[in-house]
């Protein structure tokens, strides 16, 4: 059986954990007695841990809300999992800290890992590739992030200032419908009241955030996420595609997701399988198009370039280097 202290700071470690716990779930626990674990409460209020008693049939004990207690426990999974989410968020673009602040609280998490853990930590790390990079302002600001977390949850009205792709500055006051981290970035939506219309905003473009007087009414429909995908396949861009593909639903979303294209599922036929192939109108917005020729060949299935022209140009370019490449890489036949 563990020492005393040992058993002690188990006590500390569940309480930590949250919620009220019973006498009888403790003792449990640590194998003890309930008369001992009430010995161990009084040690820890002893030491000015904030050890609360709770009446009635599902009393316990709890911490008190709200402090923060030293030093925090976390168990050597607890520890690798805290530090393998921070190494992660920071290369995946997903932090909404200052990097600094990421880098401090991991090297403090390191210090106290066992040997064991940290060589496999390290391992892992050195066997880990990430497919993409973050850029060196894709984390958004931490203050301009809890403003307006705080703004979707009370309702509240948010003024911000926000600077577009285009180095465009302005002033705008937001009702925000949520918080939406997507492909490595971190964006909000909401209705813009200016013009009294639905938008999208990058957080890392937003220099400011403030809370206005008032309220307003959630709106209801689809969730700040599908909105953020909507609003992606519907922006304005310098190329309107609009395709049409011989396949199912699933094929062509497994190149083209929701938040790249729009599709127009047609209803089956009599008899239909809603699952069969069939011809798809896909449409798309984008600033450039030399990336669709290769997914549309992956995708190996027929389609149709409705729009534009320049697509189809670019599509038969690929085609050609395609069939070039395999005449010269297929080996000659001996003449008779």
């Amino acid at each position: 059986m563990p020492p005393p202290t040992a058993r002690v700071l188990t006590l500390l470690e569940l309480l930590q954990s949250g919620g009220t716990r019973t006498v009888a779930e403790l003792a449990g626990r640590l194998g003890v007695e309930g008369r001992t674990v009430r010995r161990y409460v009084d040690q820890l209020i002893d030491l000015d841990a904030p050890v609360e008693s709770v009446r009635g049939r599902y009393g316990g004990y709890r911490l008190a809300p709200g402090y923060r207690l030293p030093p925090l426990m976390l168990t050597d999974d607890e520890a690798l999992a805290v530090l393998l989410g921070l190494v992660a968020g920071r290369r995946t673009g997903l932090t909404p800290a200052q990097r600094t602040a990421n880098e401090t609280a991991s090297a403090k998490i390191r210090r106290v890992l066992p040997r064991n853990i940290a060589r496999r930590l390290d391992t892992l790390l050195e066997s880990l590739a990430f497919t993409e990079q973050p850029g060196a302002s894709d984390a958004p600001d931490s203050g301009v992030l809890l403003a307006i977390a705080d703004a979707v949850r009370h309702r509240r009205p948010v003024s911000i200032r926000y600077t577009d792709r285009d180095g465009r500055r302005s002033e705008r006051t937001l009702h925000a419908y949520g918080i939406v981290a997507h492909t490595g970035r971190w964006y909000v939506t909401g209705k813009d009241a200016g013009i009294g219309e639905d938008r999208t905003f990058r957080l890392d473009r937003i220099a400011d955030a403030r809370a206005l007087p008032g309220t307003f009414e959630a709106p209801v429909g689809p969730g700040p996420a599908q909105r953020v995908l909507s609003a992606f396949a519907t922006a304005e861009y310098r190329h309107e595609v609009t395709l049409r593909i011989h396949g199912t639903v699933e094929q062509v979303r497994a190149h083209l997701p929701a938040g790249i294209a729009s599709l127009e599922e047609h209803e089956p036929t009599a008899g239909q399988d809603r699952a069969a192939e069939r011809w798809l109108r896909v449409e798309l917005r984008a600033e450039r198009l030399d990336w669709l020729p290769p997914v549309l060949a992956s995708l190996d299935r027929p389609f149709v370039i409705e729009r534009p022209d320049e697509l189809r140009d670019l599509v038969t370019a690929l085609a050609d280097r395609l069939a070039s490449r395999a005449r010269r890489a297929s080996p000659r036949k001996p003449l008779p």
